[in-house]
């Protein structure tokens, strides 16, 4: 859980998606994502065949959009997943499949000098220290 230290942070997808049903007091003040959460959000509609779903996750795509500034996959968040990669091959881990996405989010962390808040810790396991991980609740009242 973050510490409150932090007035700063990158959230991942699943934040984003999960964001109206965060726990109060689990996130900084200010909020960035990365442009890899973008292009996550933007697969999602074209992901399900039901038109419902599709409505809401074009929706969510377009809240993301219009609230935050994402930060550039640059060529600093080029060498930080050099970096990721490997402390992730180091811990016996595989970086690539169904990681890749998630390992780029935190190279993108890294390079900005962010904590990474999250509803799936584990996702990020093997970043090692070089990824402040927090691992993000959401709150269960009134559900």
């Amino acid at each position: 859980m973050p510490d409150g230290s932090h007035q700063r942070g990158l959230i991942d997808t699943s934040v984003v998606i999960d964001l109206e049903r965060v726990a109060p007091g689990e996130l900084p003040p200010e909020l960035a994502i990365a442009a890899v959460t973008l292009a996550e959000l933007a697969a999602g509609p074209h992901a399900t065949n039901d038109p419902s779903e599709r409505a809401r996750r074009q929706e969510r795509l377009q809240r993301a959009e219009a609230t935050f500034d994402a930060l550039a996959f640059d060529a600093s968040a080029a060498r930080a997943y050099g970096r990721v990669y490997a402390e992730v091959v180091a811990s016996g881990r595989k970086p690539r499949g169904a990681r890749a996405l998630d390992l780029l989010i935190a190279a993108t962390a890294l390079a900005a000098g962010l904590p990474l808040y999250t509803r799936n810790p584990s996702d990020f396991d093997g970043v090692g220290d070089l990824v402040d991980v927090a691992d993000v609740s959401t709150a269960h009242a009134g559900q």
